[in-house]
């Protein structure tokens, strides 16, 4: 109970800039109005669209509070930000949606993403979540084309007590993978993360090489990937959904890891994107240290968006 407290801080610190621009502006808004009309309605719709919350989320919320508002008669402008905070955990839904697991066997997770996102950072957070509930964690540095990559990942390795297959900058990614599955499956590890390139120095389609790593590991380990994240910045807004729809078609994502939450006040997304895509935020981070990247809990995150 104490961790799950204490990363409540951490998320109301790290939604910060998200709720000055939302709340804030939500209540100054409130105060400023005698009863819930079409003007404040309107206002609230242009407040939750700059929020980065997708105008069709933006539109069935402003649906929802003008249904509720007729059949309970509400007046008071204040309790439309109860509702809000309702209509919104309803679209987000309330429960965690969890990692998925191979059990008894080794589960491999697959994190895909465009550079810049923090992709090669959420490995390595993920490798020493993992290695710190028990877990026995392999990396296979699949980044071939960024040196900077692999050497991130070793040092991530060396922190977490995770062990990192590599091969010389430039190698076959591929290549890579197959190794670290043959380690994976000889040491008996629980996980395989498999960081990826975000963009290639050759001719070869970004696309086509996941694909490529995809179909390797799937020869090599029953059912794999089991899990395909897709790392987005949460700065980029409305641009990550645009990411997350090529990445699904190419590679089939089961779950986003939304990162730098701390840095943007479009930290709606995370409502949004879900939403659109119809694929879970499992895991997000809110800041630099290993202990900000946890699992998406959208009670939290709504009560930390609103709480004062």
């Amino acid at each position: 109970m104490d961790r799950k407290i204490s990363f409540l801080d951490r998320l109301k610190q790290g939604l910060r800039k998200t709720r000055e621009g939302f709340v804030g502006r939500l209540e100054t808004l409130l105060k400023g109005k005698k009863t819930i009309d079409s003007d404040l309605l309107d206002e609230l719709e242009e407040l939750l669209i700059e929020a980065d919350l997708g105008v069709g989320v933006v539109i069935e919320l402003i649906d929802n509070l003008k249904e509720r508002v007729s059949q309970e008669g509400m007046t008071e402008p204040e309790d439309v930000k109860e509702v809000l905070k309702q209509e919104l955990l309803s679209l987000v839904g309330d429960e965690t949606v969890p990692l998925r697991a191979n059990r008894d066997a080794l589960t491999v997770i697959m994190v895909v993403g465009v550079n810049g996102t923090g992709k090669t950072t959420t490995v390595g957070k993920l490798a020493a979540m993992l290695q710190s509930s028990g877990s026995k964690v392999l990396i296979a540095a699949a980044d071939t084309f960024r040196a900077a990559a692999i050497e991130q990942l070793e040092i991530w390795g060396r922190r977490s007590g995770a062990e990192v297959i590599r091969q010389q900058q430039g190698s076959d990614p591929a290549a890579v993978v197959y190794d670290a599955a043959a380690a994976a499956k000889s040491r008996g590890v629980d996980y395989l993360l498999i960081d990826t390139a975000g963009r290639l120095h050759t001719k070869v389609n970004l696309m086509e090489e996941l694909k490529k790593i995809r179909r390797v590991v799937g020869r090599e380990v029953e059912g794999a990937p089991h899990e395909v994240l897709l790392v987005i910045d949460a700065t980029t807004g409305q641009n990550g959904i645009t990411q997350a729809r090529l990445f699904k078609e190419a590679v089939d994502v089961t779950g986003i890891v939304l990162t730098k939450l701390d840095g943007t006040a479009k930290g709606g997304i995370a409502v949004s994107i879900g939403k659109e895509l119809a694929i879970p935020v499992k895991l997000i981070g809110v800041g630099e240290a290993v202990e900000d990247l946890r699992e998406f809990d959208p009670r939290l995150y709504v009560e930390a968006l609103f709480s004062s």
